[in-house]
This record gives C-alpha cells, structure tokens and sequence, in this order.
C-alpha cells in the first residue's frame, strides 16, 4: 500500500499523469497549476513502484528546479531518490561527457572554461588571425553568436550575415575566428558552456554503443520547461528515450517566450506527431491568480492560431475585474502609477507585493524618474536602472563634455570606445589638450586625431564630424538631435559589434534622445539625471541597512515564473507592446501575445492594464497610438475602465 495519500495531495488532473502507467507522456501545465507538484510526485510515484532511481533523469533548466524537486520528492518518499540523476541539460552532459570525451578527441580530465575565459580565448584567434585592426565583433558578441548557431543547430555563415548586413563584418572572417577557437579549445582541452550540449549530442550521434548503453541505462525521463528546449536539447531528450520510450515531457506552449535565445516552440507543439502514442494531459486549474485575471489572459491567448487549446480555471474565489487605464502619454502613465501605489500602500499593501511589467527596458525610463521623485523605493530585476546602463553612460559622455570641457572622467570614456585606445592613451591625449576637451572647437578635435592610434583615426572622424555638424546646424541647442547623430554616425555599429543585445540597447538611446526634448536646458538635464542617480542610490542603502520593501521593476522575459499581489503592465499600445518590429510578422506577433498572457498570470490579486495614447519622438514630434491588439481583444465587460488626466 502507498504511503502517499495521492487522493487527498493532489487534483484531479494532476493525479492522471502521476499515476500514468509507461509509455511516453505530454503536460500541458498552463500558469500556477501546479507543475512542480505534479513532477515531483511522479518522480516519488516511480520510486515508489521500485524503479531504481538510477535509472530516472529529470532534467531541468536551473540547478534549483531539480534541487527543489528532489528536495521534495524527498520529502516523500525519503533516501529511495538517492543516485536519481537530476539537474540541468549541461549538468547531464558534463556527467556523460567525463566518461567518454575522449571519443571525441578530448581528455577526460578536459576543463570548463568560464565567460572570460572564453572572451580571452576567443580574442587571441582574433589576433591571431589579424583581424583586430578591423571592424570586428567583440568576443562576447561572437561567442552569442556561436551559442545561437549551436542552440539553433543552424548554420553561422547565415546568422552572421543577417545580423551584420548593414555593417562591415566579413563572415568569412567570423568561421574563420570560430574553427580556430575550437581548434585551440580542443588543444588544451577545454571546453566553454555551450559546448556541453554540443559535444553531448556529438556523443550520443556518433557512438551508438554509448547511446545503447545510456538509453538502457534510463527507464524513465522526465523533462521540466519542456517549451523552452531548443533543437539539440530536444534531439538529445529523443535519442535517449529510444530505448524504453517512458518519456514525461512538462510545459506550456502559451509560456514559450524566448526564442530569441533558442528556444524553438515547435519542440512542444510536434510531441504527439513525434510521438503518435503519447497521452496528452492538461493542467488548467489556476492556484495563483483570481478569476477576474484569468479570464482577461484567457481572452488574450486564444488569439493565436497555433496552440494546445485550453482555458485556465481559479481554484480561488472571485475578487476585482482588472483596470485597464487609458492615459495621455508615458509622463501621465508615471503619475496613475505612483498615485495607485500610494492608494494600495493605505490599503495594506506591501510595496514588495507590487510589480510593474513592461515589453521593453526603455519603456520604464520616465517611470523610473518618476518613482525616484517620488521617494518610493524600487528594484530593477536586471540590476541595472536606466542611466547607469554603459551603452546611456557612453551615449551621456558627449552631451557631458559639451556642457563640461574639464569632464576628464566623460573624456576618457569616450576615447576609450575607440579601438587599439585604453585608458592610458585617453591620458595622454588629454594632458596634450591641457586638460581641457571642448567637443565643438575644430582645433582640439585635430589635436585629439593627431595623437591616436592610426586604426582609431577614422572611428574619431565619424564623432568629429557629428560634433562639426552640431555646431554648424540650427540644431545646436537640440541635445537630443547630437544623441541621435552620434548614435547614427557611430554608436549603431560600435554597440552592433560589443554588445549580443545592440537592437535593445539602441531602442533605449532612441528613447533617451525623445525624452531630451522635454528639457530645453543641457545643465538642467544632466544635473536632473545625476540627482536622481544619487537619490537612487541613498534608497538602495536605506533598503539594505533598513530592510525596506521596493516595487519590482521587470520585463517580462525576467518576470516569468515570479508572482506578486499587484501588477502594473504598462506601455500597452500598438508599436510598443506588441512591438513594432513584430506586427507584421504573424510568427513573432504569436510569441508577443505569448508575452501578454505571461505578464498577465504573474497578477495573483490586481491587473492594471495601461494604455498612453501618446509618445513622444525625438525633436519633440507627436506619435498617436492605437491601443494594443492584446487590450482590444479582450472583450470590454471583462476590465473596469480607469481614467487620469
């Protein structure tokens, strides 16, 4: 007889896969049904039944997850789950690969190599190959890129020409740098993150008597997050369940949300036709959210044609429609959410129960300021809050030397994103200027070019040039119209070749350079951003000695799998949440209103839905917007409308 109470620990849809017989095995596990619980119990349930837990793999996508689960399967079933292996996709690979790298032309004893030791690797084959004096990517942009390339399982040559097809990069140069850097790696017998799982796959293709010997060896795999495996991790999973074909796989196609990594959403959606005989379960009862909410993401997700059709149910009673708030512009939308929290503080509520969601960084530039103003204490998921980001910090340093030629601080800093410049050079050059830059003087400008290296001459004629430009036009006291030339001009293919996010990061110069325009005084501007950095900084310290709570600052992409009382989603208008790179693309439009529906079921008490009609461009122009498809989607006796002006 079991001594789990399976009756009474579990509903009814998670008991069907848990006491499931063999056979392969598809959860839909939709938002806050209990997915965690219902693997955990399966894993108690198969040690139950006398499987020897060395003959169980449950893979994960972070060491917590699995450590979570064994923790509680544990807890259950006691030391039975002893010798289980569990952990991520590259901690069974670096197991496997202990043994056997030698069959690959490895040692045994290989090392892991971290990121910097990767960027340094990878930046040796540049030199070594001569190719640093060119425009080139960075290492880290170049190890991305690998990673995509592998992740995706496609080829490099086509990745590397569509992200530099507006830029001078040779991707010829770029396999060249790449078959050397894994020549080397294989030299000294190393191998980086991302060649765990390659090298695994290697092993496993190309040895059969070592796939025989794991597929034997595993009787049963489950799978957690199974919507944000890509290709490899996918064929992986496949060749190791070829076997007994015990495979339970965990996911849900409305969360598979990053793609952009290489994640491919068709792993899930293919399982049946993969597998024909595979029962498919769906989890739909909601522990999390009211009822209220989940109707509104309900609505939302049937949009998409492609899915696994479910609606997710409230197991809690109802409470509040959401808000949804239409608002003048971005600085309005600020002022309703500093109001409403203020409203939700009388109420009760913690701050640390608050969280507001956006699409994109840059959408929470004013409301960052906003807060700050405000004294309300916040964190940023990322870590890193708006103007202290490197790519604002280096856009900053031109309108700091055109308001401060004594800045030294702002003129190393942009000296230094010349190339074959560091910080001992930008030293140099500014004892020669006499410790004075003045950006709009031709004759410093030359002093400057006279003194650089020869590769950094013509990077400094781009910058030269966009200051002669902004001096001579009639735009000389529109700083935001200098951001968007230096951005233009030069920054656009310095942050295409440093950095793996540069599309994001120049969205948030764009940003910067339209709200400029609210500032007609360039002393003003930086004195204002300054403060508040410093404002921001006197609350972390109170945070940390005080132990004061903050709002949750998050993208959505970073919000997932985190839950608060009270969610702000913001910026809710066509171009900006869907995208507008996105809107004409029916793939991508899938995955955005993906993004709504996650950011939506973090909300487990309230739901604000905000809608700002207006934004403003760089030189101050007017843009309307519509509201975003995702709002008028959802049918209008669901929300209870909210205004502020």
């Amino acid at each position: 007889m079991s001594a789990i109470d399976y009756e009474a620990s579990l509903n009814e849809e998670q008991r069907a896969p848990v006491l499931a017989g063999d056979g392969p095995m598809l959860v839909i596990a939709a938002a806050g049904t209990g997915k965690t619980r219902t693997l955990t119990y399966r894993v108690a349930r198969l040690v139950e039944q006398g499987i020897d837990p060395r003959g169980i793999l449950l893979l994960t996508f972070t060491n917590k997850a699995a450590n979570e689960m064994l923790d509680r399967a544990r807890g259950l079933v006691g030391d039975m789950v002893s010798g289980l292996w569990g952990g991520t996709f590259h901690h069974m690979a670096n197991r496997m690969l202990s043994l056997y790298a030698d069959r690959l032309g490895y040692r045994t004893d290989y090392s892991i190599i971290d990121r910097d030791d990767s960027k340094k690797l990878v930046r040796d084959c540049v030199d070594q190959l001569g190719l640093r004096d060119k425009h080139f990517p960075k290492p880290a942009v170049l190890l991305s890129m690998f990673a995509l390339a592998d992740n995706r399982n496609c080829e490099l040559e086509a990745l590397v020409e569509e992200r530099f097809r507006h830029h001078p990069v040779d991707p010829a140069d770029v396999l060249a740098v790449r078959k050397l850097y894994q020549e080397r790696k294989l030299d000294i017998a190393v191998m980086d993150f991302d060649d765990l799982l390659v090298n695994a796959w290697r092993l496993l293709k190309e040895h059969p008597e070592i796939l025989r010997q794991y597929q034997e060896q595993f009787r049963h795999i489950l799978v957690d997050e199974y919507q944000d495996t890509n290709p490899i991790q996918a064929e992986i999973v496949d060749l190791l369940a070829g076997h007994h074909g015990n495979l339970m796989v965990v996911g849900d196609d409305f969360q598979s949300i990053y793609s952009w990594r290489g994640a491919d959403f068709r792993n899930i959606m293919s399982f049946p036709e993969r597998y024909p005989d595979a029962r498919v379960y769906k989890l739909e009862t909601n522990y999390r959210s009211v009822p209220e909410v989940l109707d509104v993401a309900n609505a939302c997700i049937r949009g998409n044609p492609q899915q696994f059709q479910k609606t997710l149910r409230a197991f809690r009673q109802d409470h509040r429609k959401p808000f949804v708030a239409t608002l003048r512009d971005g600085r309005n939308q600020s002022d309703y959410i500093v109001s409403k929290i203020a409203e939700l503080r009388g109420e009760g509520v913690a701050l640390d129960q608050i969280a507001i969601i956006y699409r994109s960084h840059f959408h929470a530039l004013e409301l960052q300021l906003e807060l700050s103003r405000a004294r309300l204490p916040y964190t940023i998921t990322s870590g890193t809050r708006f103007f202290e980001q490197a790519h604002i910090k280096d856009v900053c340093t031109i309108l700091r030397l055109v308001n401060n030629p004594a800045d030294e601080i702002s003129f190393t800093r942009l000296l230094t994103l010349l190339p074959r410049v560091g910080d001992r050079t930008a030293y140099k050059i500014w004892q020669a200027l006499g410790s004075r830059f003045n950006p709009l003087l031709s004759k410093q400008r030359d002093t400057v070019a006279e003194n650089l290296p020869a590769r950094a001459r013509d990077e400094w004629q781009k910058i030269s040039g966009i200051f002669t430009d902004f001096k001579e036009s009639s735009l000389h006291e529109d700083f935001g119209e200098l951001i968007y030339r230096f951005a233009a001009g030069f920054y656009e293919d310095y942050a295409a070749e440093t950095f793996d996010n540069h599309q994001r990061r120049i969205e948030d110069i764009e940003e910067l350079s339209a709200y400029t325009a609210k500032h007609r005084d360039l002393q003003e501007f930086l004195s204002e951003i300054a403060l508040i950095s410093n404002l921001d900084a006197e609350d972390e310290g109170f945070d940390r000695q005080e132990g004061s709570e903050s709002v949750r600052l998050t993208t959505i992409h970073q919000a997932k799998g985190l839950e608060w009382d009270t969610v702000f989603i913001i910026w809710l208008a066509d171009g900006m949440f869907p995208s507008r790179r996105s809107i004409d693309d029916p793939s991508t439009e899938a995955e955005e209103r993906r993004l709504f529906y996650v950011a939506s079921t973090r909300a487990k008490d309230r739901l604000y839905l905000c809608y700002p009609k207006v934004h403003r461009t760089r030189g101050n122009d007017t843009q309307y917007y519509p509201p975003s498809r995702f709002l008028q989607e959802i049918p209008t006796a669901l929300l209870e409308k909210d205004f502020f002006f």
